[in-house]
């Protein structure tokens, strides 16, 4: 699931939820919508999970 992926890698940035939702999804309210059980579209998940792997790959985070 997504959502568990997103607070895995926000536990290792300590990015801000808000932070992380404009800059992967450009919704300052992505990561509240996603815990209240929003299902984005595959398109969506796509480039977030892009997001991270690549921000962790820049960044040398775990």
């Amino acid at each position: 699931m997504l959502i568990r992926k997103v607070e895995r890698f926000l536990a290792a940035t300590s990015m801000p939820r808000t932070r992380f939702g404009r800059l992967a999804a450009h919704d300052p309210r992505f990561v509240d919508d996603l815990r209240n059980g929003r299902e984005p579209r595959p398109a969506l998940a796509s480039r977030v999970e892009h997001f991270m792997n690549t921000y962790r790959s820049t960044t040398h985070v775990a």
